[in-house]
């Protein structure tokens, strides 16, 4: 990467994309935007959740979290969640917020590097078998064999041919995986486009940050429609009953890291739960494919 922590990555191309590249329009509401304020003009919300409410709930589901992995631990429970997304619609970070008070020897994070030429020659989903869960564990998959039908199509990294057998193959692996007893989450986080740049913006400009970026995430930036194209296929191919996709509108971090959490605690009838805590998320912001905003698939 190019620049650094000594100046902006990749030359700046972030912000020289933002001023000469980026929609008019959406560059317009990011400069015209109050502190606080939501950029997506259909999000169900005003204003971001304030501080005060987020800490509290936040805290009381950070228990039953602990709760969630004592019982997969006493029970042999096998929990997987795949977060996939946006560039910057908030994996990460929905994901430390998941883990933060977990015992690491039982909850895991695999983010994989891009395959071997090993690993190239393999059985798609061989490398991710591997990391899948044992007894007890709760492993957090930050991007999935899912980087088939989106991003590899998105950049020609993969050729129809590989990803129409992929199609055939996914959902019965999913079943599979179902069937023996995995609790398996699939979930989008998806974003607005004029929050997606504010926040490449943002990671652009922070040193302790900017090893959040990578060229895909900057040349993806100019692709937003070719996702759109790709994201809306992979939901019509692998939106099944035994494994279905719940999305977030995760334009407010806040609400969407306490929406992730509660898509998990109120699907699972773990012991002691508190069911006021672990209740379902904002229907106004999770559901399935169907709450994509116009755009945003």
């Amino acid at each position: 990467m190019s620049g650094g922590v000594f100046g902006k990555p990749f030359d700046g191309a972030i912000s020289a994309y933002y001023a000469k590249g980026f929609p008019k329009a959406l560059r317009q509401r990011i400069e015209d935007a109050k502190k606080g304020e939501i950029l997506a003009e259909t999000y169900p919300h005003e204003r971001r959740l304030d501080h005060e409410t987020y800490d509290a709930e936040t805290a009381a589901l950070q228990i039953e979290l602990v709760k969630l992995q004592a019982w997969a631990k006493a029970t042999g429970t096998r929990v997987a969640l795949v977060f996939e997304g946006r560039d910057a619609a908030g994996k990460g970070g929905s994901i430390k917020r998941f883990t933060e008070n977990l015992n690491p020897r039982g909850a895991r994070v695999v983010a994989l590097a891009k395959p071997s030429d090993v690993e190239r020659g393999q059985w798609y989903f061989q490398r991710y078998i591997q990391h899948l869960p044992g007894p007890g564990e709760i492993v957090f998959f930050d991007r999935s064999w899912y980087n088939r039908a989106v991003v590899e199509r998105v950049f020609g990294f993969s050729t129809d041919a590989e990803r129409e057998l992929f199609f055939e193959q996914v959902n019965e692996f999913e079943h599979m995986l179902v069937k023996d007893g995995v609790r398996l989450f699939k979930i989008w986080l998806t974003v607005s486009r004029a929050e997606q740049m504010r926040r490449m913006l943002a990671r652009e400009a922070d040193p302790l940050k900017q090893w959040k970026l990578s060229s895909i995430d900057v040349d993806g930036l100019r692709r937003w429609d070719d996702y759109s194209v790709a994201i809306a296929d992979m939901f019509r191919r692998t939106h099944s009953a035994h494994a279905p996709w719940r999305v977030v509108r995760a334009d407010d971090k806040r609400r969407a890291r306490i929406a992730t959490q509660r898509i998990v605690l109120s699907a699972i009838d773990y012991a002691h739960r508190d069911r006021k805590v672990a209740c379902p998320p904002d229907s106004l912001i999770v559901d399935g494919p169907q709450i994509m905003p116009a755009g945003e698939t």
